[in-house]
């Protein structure tokens, strides 16, 4: 006899239909799995085993073939667990298999016959919603599982529980989708005192989700800034929302099933690999530059980083995806972010100080700061210096406009971009790019003979010209006004440095 389930493997945050087919004939007791399963779902036999003897089952002593179709694509992760089991249970005839084939299953079982959560709850519930099937999954994800729509969903703790509700001795009720709680107060502007360029640019980088570069002494406050940027971010849109935690769920780590409202800050140490930043692995995971999806990557001691792994950034920079390509996997995963980074300007720190530097200056910060490549330089939108705070701004009482004040600009100006963008799959000035980018952001006469003068002597890159105008765009739009003008241009192409190594 033949039973047929139904479960998912995962390309990126895509699922792809697999079909678990269990056959229980006569010959030799065995159980076989075939369809090219990786280690974790090799091992699976033995886990429900276990599971069946904990909840009073015995296999039956025949020869057991589990094929997960399609057999050329590898199948990885202990999710299998769930579909392989009920699939016995239907050919045992415990459970009915034809109504196991109206659902989508996926779990991992205990040696108690419990369900643990897996990886990949929220978009495989999406793929069941969209073909008309139901979803089975742990209970403790059934709250991320609901945010997919109608699906029905049934969250079981253990497999006993699931067969009782199959045969109608306890029903499970369908689980209610919660949010992810507000983790604590957020950091707050009126802490920084003084640095009065630099919060401007970082209330910029804020307005327009602009890629932005901190560059000062240590102790000036470039993390501070940083850190208190996700107090200036709008809430996550819906959509946006639902885009990160899919990620994140397949990621293994959304926590408790709960969706996520705030934007991610991700700050990874300088000593992370190429596959930490941009995915990768032996399962192609997503990397902090997925995981930061429509929000923020903070890197501090930029320079600090491998080359590969900041070279690797360059693409997902500018496409808004990462994609990571193994022999036998291409797997693409969003990665729309605003990088915000922080770097002394040479290796002490102290380079436009005569009495702290070191005797290698000014050569040791070309060396330090060459470390960033001019392409990577020149995808940042907006850098800016971040000097020593001084004592007089230390005793200096708190500033009066704090992240609340700055916040209600950023909305403003977010919501101004909103409604620009509404007819195209783009939702802040930093993503407006070609011809879409000169309709909204041609300036008037005054300031495109500036910008012309400007980028001639600054030798500034196409690159550099376009970013040029959506910092004005952006500018514009916390001032409120339609047409960019000389004085946003200006202010624009103050945010913008010579490449590292070059003099002046």
């Amino acid at each position: 006899m033949t039973t047929r389930t139904n479960t998912v493997a995962f390309s990126g945050i895509d699922c792809l239909d697999i079909d678990v087919q269990v056959q229980v004939a006569a010959g030799l007791p065995a159980f076989t799995l075939v369809g090219l399963p990786d280690k974790a779902v090799g091992e699976s036999r033995e886990r429900v085993r276990a599971a069946f003897n904990a909840i009073g089952l015995a296999l039956p002593p025949k020869r057991i073939t589990v094929n997960l179709a399609p057999a050329d694509l590898l199948k990885e992760g202990s999710h299998f667990d769930l579909p392989i089991a009920l699939g016995l249970l239907g050919a045992m005839g415990v459970l009915p298999a034809d109504e196991l084939m109206g659902y989508v299953a996926l779990g991992e079982l205990g040696l108690d016959g419990s369900i643990a959560p897996v990886a990949g709850v929220l978009p495989a519930a999406i793929a069941a919603n969209a073909s008309d099937r139901g979803l089975i999954c742990p209970q403790s994800q059934g709250s991320e599982a609901a945010w997919a729509g109608e699906v029905e969903v049934l969250a079981a703790p253990s497999l006993l529980g699931l067969i009782n509700h199959f045969k109608g001795s306890q029903i499970l009720a369908r689980p209610a989708p919660r949010r992810m709680e507000d983790e604590g107060k957020l950091l707050d502007l009126m802490d920084i005192k003084g640095q009065e360029s630099a919060k401007r640019a970082l209330e910029v980088a804020a307005a327009g989700a602009h890629n932005l570069l901190m560059m000062g002494p240590p102790g000036s406050g470039k993390s501070m800034l940083a850190a208190r940027l996700p107090g200036l971010l709008p809430p996550l849109e819906p959509a946006e929302a639902l885009e990160v935690s899919m990620i994140h769920s397949v990621a293994g780590q959304l926590a408790e099933g709960r969706l996520l409202t705030r934007r991610p800050f991700r700050d990874p140490h300088h000593s992370a690999s190429v596959p930490s930043l941009v995915g990768g692995g032996l399962r192609a995971r997503p990397g902090e530059v997925s995981l930061a999806h429509n929000g923020v990557l903070f890197l501090d001691e930029l320079p600090e980083f491998q080359r590969g792994a900041l070279e690797a950034l360059r693409q997902p920079l500018e496409s808004g995806r990462a994609v990571v390509a193994r022999a036998n996997a291409h797997v693409t995963y969003p990665a729309r972010i605003q990088l915000v980074a922080a770097m002394n300007p040479c290796r002490c720190g102290h380079l436009g100080d005569p009495a702290l530097a070191c005797n290698k200056a000014p050569k040791c910060g070309q060396d330090y700061q060459s470390k960033i490549s001019g392409p990577l330089f020149d995808r940042i939108d907006l850098h800016v210096e971040v000097p020593a705070v001084s004592p007089a701004d230390l005793s200096l009482p708190p500033p009066a406009e704090g992240s609340a004040e700055v916040a209600a600009r950023v909305a403003a100006a977010r919501a101004l971009q909103l409604d620009r963008y509404r007819d195209t799959n783009i939702r802040t000035n930093a993503e407006a790019d070609g011809e879409l980018l000169m309709q909204v952001a041609s300036p008037d006469e005054a300031g495109r003979r500036l910008l012309t003068e400007a980028a001639e002597r600054m030798r500034l890159s196409a690159r550099g010209w376009h970013r040029v105008l959506r910092v004005a765009r952006t500018l514009a739009d916390l001032q409120g006004v339609e047409t960019i003008g000389r004085l946003q241009v200006a202010e624009a192409l103050s945010y913008r440095r010579l490449m590292p190594g070059r003099p002046g």
